[in-house]
């Protein structure tokens, strides 16, 4: 494989945050901008780490597997240094921080899905432990994957609450790092937008994971209860409906294109990673409801199939990405309804299969 392209990626794009800069409500504009310069810093500091990494790569320390999660919570205080104090380990009993306790059970969530539906021993197969900071800085409105560990904020309270109260946000961030192990997709354009796509399908199967659905059953949202309750809106975004998530005067419109004929073209949001997503997004919950059953069992196989196929270029287009799911469909399930139904699925969103 190639040199690991661990990206900071973000739940809350930079789109958002940019609208929210500009309200008119000192208080919101202000924890906008501070979350931006706080992701723009981080993404500096990233690239620093990579560069360096990359000029002098030191001994990686080889990790055991396990079949078990070895989880380590961190408390950042309010601070952006990581990880900050260490407040739960592996099988520690829950404390009074509810924030604590859900990032650690959100963890073992994503952790037990990978087991028990994949036979994956963590992100990178091998027992990775997972790693997560929470109460990171003043108000900070995101959370992120930083290629390392997962960091959480705790929302101004008037636009974003608490990071770790949606499930799915969890599974999203985490399952970049699934991706920065397999495919290892770039973060830009059609490859980006596949690589934010496959979080949310990971993200979205945790969440039904954990609540026991079927994908008929499931929202199909990402985020939802994430917004607070003067927001008009339900989530970040939907997957069944790209594009409805959200409409509010302050936060804007949710942008998602659904299908291919609407498809964004922008150099913002590294050529419109959180935005274009909604097309695979799309595809996947329509192949999802038309199998039926639990969305992890035949529709998040083929994804997982793909993902860690080892044929999936860094560079894939949806294209490229939708024939390796009809050849994963067709090599697991043969030329039954599968088949079919993965087919249809990508029909529909306007992304050809042949």
């Amino acid at each position: 494989m190639d040199a690991i392209n661990s990206v900071f990626c973000t739940i809350v794009p930079p789109h958002v945050l940019d609208k929210l800069a500009q309200a008119e409500n000192p208080a919101l504009s202000e924890s906008a901008r501070r979350t931006l310069e706080a992701d723009a810093a981080r993404r500096t500091r990233r690239q620093l780490v990579m560069a360096r990494t990359a000029a002098a790569p030191g001994d990686e320390r080889a990790e055991e597997a396990t079949g078990k999660p070895r989880r380590t919570i961190h408390d950042c205080e309010h601070r952006t240094a990581l990880p900050g104090t260490k407040v739960r380990d592996e099988g520690g009993d829950p404390g009074q921080d509810a924030t604590v306790n859900r990032a650690y059970s959100g963890l073992g969530a994503t952790f037990e899905l990978l087991l028990t539906a994949y036979g994956r021993d963590s992100l990178d197969g091998a027992g990775l432990p997972l790693i997560a900071s929470v109460h990171y800085d003043k108000k900070y409105g995101n959370a992120f994957w930083d290629g390392e560990q997962m960091v959480f904020g705790d929302g101004d309270g008037e636009i974003f609450l608490d990071f770790t109260l949606p499930v799915d946000v969890i599974g999203h961030e985490l399952a970049h790092g699934l991706t920065q192990y397999t495919a290892n997709l770039s973060y830009y354009g059609q490859p980006g937008a596949l690589n934010e796509s496959v979080s949310d399908v990971f993200g979205s199967m945790v969440k039904q994971y954990t609540l026991d659905q079927t994908a008929d059953q499931a929202d199909w949202l990402i985020g939802a209860g994430l917004l607070a309750p003067g927001v008009t809106g339900v989530a970040l975004r939907s997957m069944k409906a790209p594009g409805t998530a959200y409409d509010d005067d302050v936060l804007g419109k949710d942008p998602q294109p659904a299908t291919m004929d609407d498809f964004v073209r922008t150099g913002r949001d590294n050529g419109g990673v959180h935005i274009n997503s909604g097309i695979p997004n799309h595809a996947f919950y329509l192949l999802a409801t038309q199998l039926g059953g639990k969305s992890w069992e035949k529709a998040g196989q083929i994804w997982f199939d793909v993902l860690t196929g080892g044929e999936l270029a860094i560079d894939a287009s949806f294209a490229d990405f939708a024939k390796l799911t009809v050849k994963a469909a067709r090599a697991r399930f043969g030329d039954g309804a599968e088949l079919e139904a993965v087919t249809k699925a990508w029909s529909t969103v306007g992304v050809p299969t042949a």
